[in-house]
């Protein structure tokens, strides 16, 4: 009894018991031992991580990819917090030859598998009894892990290279190098080269991505998720405290919606080849509930165009049908457009020339009584590296029309000059073609987006360079892939931001049912965000996600 009463004494309990019951009894709450139990919960310890649990689980487009899950000690408890997936990336371009195809998927498993070790292995016994809202110390912790498996990684290819053993690219878990982007054919040895081909800045060599490296990124996500969780703010919160130093910007800003409405399918049949995605843009002065409503009309419209090609002038909203109703003889067909979803969410359209694509959208938009430039604007993504023909040095944007760099930017020029809605273009020209991107900033720069997205240099580079005009752009999109870290991303930004350049969230094209990234474009305080279509369920969670914390940051008056 004298041992138990020192025991309580040290620790203040008959103090705060009488501190609690003085507190609780003019309240005389429903619940009394519930309030109770809320009462001393301010006096428990802080939760801290007691295990991670790494697996292989499934993205939105049916490949592997990693899923790591954060279990914390809460009130001598083991009690699961949260949960991350992270999205792979693949550096593979859509156009890619079948063998190389092949070969990223092989390496895809690995770098899960790896992953997947790592997580179960060393960041479960590094990370424990950390805690989740020290997101500095854990990031800190897990870019040393990287730096080290990185070095380890170098010394064993270097011993196999002097041993010759084995060849280095059964060791790595990135693209061969031989086979240059967009599956376009080498010169032949000993052919004279051309020269076109003497005058293009070579290819750089693809990034190499450690294998098992989206386990840093997928972890540091899941802490930044946990210490929410643990703080009881959402995650969009905890990230903004995070980059300001704890302290809450009194207003926030969400991030426009770039939209993608259609994917210029690359078939044989297909002429076109330059627009990847065009995007609808809604206007600010719309909240983000009425600009999605506005781009699902207008994806409506389109659909009904593109089922009935030759009748884009005639719109059911603006002229009364002459036909009576069809009888309904069972179960109603999807439209045969909506049968063609691109994984990004879109409709998939074929088309033959540049302005095809323009007219279609300008058709729809002026059925439903939307004038582009004012009601929606456009962006497209143009992923020219995609184009490239190494053997002619030029771009080929249509199916035997070839472009050299300087020609694409008199293109550009000239197409925006025509269609002047259009204010954003993403990747109108590979990074190797530095002066064509400070030609087309000098010359559309001053009124127009023109972002870099797989022409923008690596995040990692980006860290230790601290500058972004590699190549002159107005903004990046930053993508959470690899072994990038919330920290990463709180530094990029901030440096984006100290440049005057825009920051674009964007989802990788291996996508999965994870919403974290939107509350990162918020808390970031990204200019926009860009998430594919609002078709699949993998992209629609996160247009519902940014609509929720839309609401919820009006309703705390907190929404700029």
């Amino acid at each position: 009894r004298q041992e138990a009463a020192e025991y309580y004494r040290d620790h203040r309990v008959p103090q705060r018991m009488e501190e609690a019951l003085n507190a609780l009894f003019p309240l005389r709450p429903a619940d009394l031992y519930g309030e109770l139990a809320n009462y001393f919960s301010k006096y428990s310890k802080a939760p801290v991580i007691c295990k991670l649990v790494g697996r292989k689980v499934i993205d939105g487009v049916g490949q592997t990819t990693l899923e790591v899950e954060i279990y914390c000690t809460v009130k001598n408890y083991e009690k699961r917090i949260c949960s991350t997936v992270m999205s792979f990336h693949s550096q593979i371009p859509e156009n890619a030859l079948p063998e190389t195809t092949e070969a990223d998927e092989k390496e895809r498993n690995d770098s899960v598998n790896t992953a997947v070790e790592w997580v179960n292995d060393s960041l479960n016994t590094m990370l424990r009894d950390l805690k989740p809202t020290d997101q500095c110390k854990v990031d800190e912790m897990l870019g040393e892990y990287f730096t080290k498996q990185a070095e380890f990684k170098k010394e064993i290819e270097k011993q196999e290279e002097e041993a010759a053993e084995v060849t280095p690219a059964l060791t790595s878990c990135t693209p061969s190098a031989t086979a240059l982007p967009g599956g376009k054919k080498a010169a032949k040895p000993g052919r004279k080269v051309s020269a076109a081909e003497r005058m293009i800045p070579p290819a750089e060599p693809v990034e190499s991505v450690l294998c098992g490296s989206l386990a840093i990124g997928a972890t540091s996500l899941a802490i930044a998720k946990a210490g929410a969780t643990i703080s009881h703010i959402p995650l969009y919160l905890h990230v903004a405290l995070l980059k300001h130093d704890q302290d809450l910007p009194k207003e926030m800003t969400l991030p426009l919606p770039m939209v993608t409405l259609l994917n210029c399918e690359k078939i044989p049949s297909a002429k076109l080849k330059l627009m990847k995605e065009v995007m609808l843009i809604p206007p600010v002065q719309l909240s983000l509930k009425q600009g999605i409503e506005r781009v699902l009309d207008i994806q409506k419209e389109m659909t009904r165009l593109l089922e009935s090609p030759g009748k884009v002038q005639s719109s059911p909203r603006l002229a009364d049908s002459k036909k009576g109703k069809a009888h309904n003889t069972g179960k109603k067909a999807p439209p045969q457009a909506l049968k063609r979803i691109s994984h990004l969410g879109c409709l998939i359209t074929a088309c033959d020339n540049l302005e095809q694509p323009l007219l279609l959208m300008q058709a729809a938009c002026n059925n439903l009584g939307l004038e582009l430039g004012t009601d929606m604007y456009l962006a497209i993504n143009c992923a020219a590296h995609e184009l490239m023909d190494y053997v002619k040095g030029k771009y080929e944007i249509l199916t035997g029309m070839f472009k050299s760099p300087d020609e694409m930017v008199d293109m550009y020029v000239e197409l925006i000059t025509k269609f002047p809605f259009i204010i954003a273009l993403i990747d109108p020209l590979r990074k190797e073609d530095r002066q064509q991107w400070n030609n087309i900033c000098r010359a559309l720069g001053s009124k127009h987006y023109l972002i870099a997205e797989d022409a923008a240099t690596c995040i990692s580079k980006l860290k230790a360079d601290q500058n972004i005009n590699i190549p002159t752009c107005s903004g990046v999109v930053l993508k959470y892939i690899n072994q990038t870290k919330v920290s990463d991303l709180i530094e990029l930004t901030g440096l984006l931001d100290g440049q005057r350049r825009i920051t674009i969230l964007g989802s990788p094209d291996g996508e999965s049912s994870d919403d974290s990234l939107v509350d990162l474009a918020v808390g970031l305080g990204a200019r926009f965000i860009k998430l594919g279509g609002l078709s699949r369920g993998e992209r629609v969670t996160k247009y519902n996600r940014l609509l929720a914390i839309e609401e919820e940051l009006a309703k705390n008056r907190t929404l700029r």
